[in-house]
């Protein structure tokens, strides 16, 4: 199964604009560090990436704003691999607040593994199709025995 992500986050001044509501830029952030964490847990971690010099790249961002989000909000963000071709792989992202169980945002993120500083386009790690393309809801049964990480772990 490919791994399933959560990172936590309270909501904070910079995040927010004049009225206490989440910027819409803010979102992207949040999806920035829990793709980040994702990256690490699919073996692309960010020190052995910048030694490399092969990096992931976002190629298009498609985001469903569902809620507002409010100054002092604990958010739970979740990411997951869910689709993977030859050479692009689109990672989905879920926006929560556990308090009232309210969906945030729903976000997908197409990318791309470029080598730099050519800009070549590389084929994805082999080992990434066998992951099973499941969703969080698919994970029901292990989030249940494991709950919520701190700090982008994944949760198996």
């Amino acid at each position: 199964m490919a791994p399933l992500i959560r990172t936590n986050l309270q909501v904070m001044f910079f995040d927010t604009d004049c009225g206490g509501v989440v910027s819409n830029i803010a979102y992207l952030r949040f999806i920035e560090t829990a793709r980040t964490h994702l990256a690490e847990e699919l073996g692309l971690a960010v020190v052995e990436m910048a030694q490399k010099q092969t990096y992931p790249v976002v190629v298009r961002t498609e985001i469903d704003y569902r809620r507002a989000a409010k100054l002092g909000d604990q958010l739970v963000i979740e990411g997951w691999l869910d689709r993977t071709e030859r050479a692009r792989f689109w990672c989905a992202f879920r926006i929560t607040r556990p308090e009232d169980n309210t969906l945030i945002a729903e976000c997908r993120q197409m990318l791309a593994l470029i080598e730099m500083p050519t800009g070549k386009l590389l084929r994805l790690p082999e080992h990434w199709k066998t992951y099973d393309k499941a969703g969080p809801s698919e994970y029901s049964d292990r989030e249940s025995r494991t709950g919520t990480v701190p700090g982008g772990e994944h949760v198996q």
